[in-house]
Order: C-alpha cells, then structure tokens, then sequence
C-alpha cells in the first residue's frame, strides 16, 4: 500500500476590513454633539422660601385690631364706673335735700293736739347745735303750742344744694318753704313764707340737720 500523505492545514479564511461608518451616520453624530454642547444648562427650578411679606401684614393686623378691642372695652369700662360714680353722687345730693325737706315740713308742721310728738320728730333729725337748740326746752316749747292753740301747715316750695358747699358727708341745702299759721288770737290761718339755709351732716351713716338758719 502506498504512503497516506497527512492532511495540510487549512489556514483560516482573512477577516473582511471594517467598513467606514456611512458618512450620513458621521454627521448625525457630529451634530447632535454639537447641539448638545450648544444648549444652555438645565437649571433645577429655584426652592420657594416662604413668604415673609403675608404673614408680617397679619401679625401687624391682629396687633391693630387687638389694641383697637382693648381700648373700646377700657373706654367702656371707664364709662360704666363714670356713669356709677355719677349716679352715686346724684343719689346722695338728692338724700341731702330730702332730709333738709323734712327737717323744714318738720319745723313747719306743729298742732296743739300732737306737739309732744311732732317735736319728738323734730329732734330725731337734729344734730349738733340744731339739737342743742331743741334738748332741755321740750316741754315748755310744747306748752307754748297747746296754751296757744298753734296750729302750723307747713309746704316746701323748692330745695336744692347750695353751690360749692357739698362734699361726701355734708351739704348746705336751701329751701324755701310756705306755712299757713293759725292761733287762739288769730284763727283764720295767714301764710308765712321762709328761706332757710340747713346744713345736713353725716353722723354715724345717719344723715341728720346740725343747723336751721333763715336766710334773705
């Protein structure tokens, strides 16, 4: 038998050169780097701070309206304790003259038949020299009256404080006062007229006449 011959090598076949990109694809790529290095940068959008300007304004607004609410309720309140203390003063003037108006009808108000009692009523009002006037003389004042058979009527015609002469606890009253007067000798009742000024005073929270002057 012949020599087998060895099999030759078989060389691997050369790979095929790379082929150029298309030139189309060249300049798609150089233009769309270009584009992107000429766009201007993506700025992230800016943080919103909150806005002080709002809530300042309403601060300064409830502030207003606060200082505004306090007033009013301190004005009132300033009314109120005015209109009180007012009231207040109006109430004791008025006591002052009422009492100076019965001190007067009290004076000016005497029958024979009653004249113990209607001076007991006189003294009762009376203080200071007013009743200093009145203690010790009771009963000759009352004799006089019923020997006499003086009957007095008397009416208060107005009464007022004198100006300048009240204070908490005292006061200068007016009053001007008409009495018809009858007597044994004088039946028929005749009016008198009188102006008496009657300081009252304050004693012991009771307010009584210290003095009974007639004035002209």
């Amino acid at each position: 038998m012949g020599e087998t011959e060895a099999p030759k090598p078989v060389a691997p076949p050369n790979p095929a050169p790379a082929q150029p990109a298309p030139e189309a694809e060249k300049v798609s790529t150089t233009k769309a780097a270009s584009e992107a290095s000429e766009a201007p940068p993506i700025e992230a959008p800016p943080i919103e701070t909150p806005k002080q300007g709002r809530p300042l304004k309403s601060l300064l607004a409830w502030g207003v309206t606060a200082v505004v609410i306090v007033a009013l309720v301190v004005a009132a309140v300033v009314l109120l304790l005015d209109q009180r203390s007012a009231r207040e003063r109006d109430d004791r003037r008025q006591a002052f003259v009422d009492t100076a108006r019965q001190t007067v009808l009290n004076l000016t108000t005497i029958h024979p038949e009653t004249a113990k009692q209607d001076v007991d009523r006189i003294i009762a009002g009376a203080s200071g020299q007013f009743l200093e006037e009145f203690q010790g003389r009771e009963d000759p004042f009352v004799g006089v009256v019923q020997d006499a058979n003086v009957t007095t009527e008397g009416e208060v015609i107005e009464a007022g404080v004198e100006n300048g002469t009240e204070t908490s606890i005292s006061a200068n009253v007016l009053v001007a006062a008409r009495t018809m007067v009858s007597s044994k000798e004088q039946p028929e009742p005749s009016p008198r007229d009188f102006r008496m000024r009657v300081p009252i005073s304050d004693v012991d929270g009771k307010l009584s006449a210290s003095k009974v002057e007639v004035v002209p």
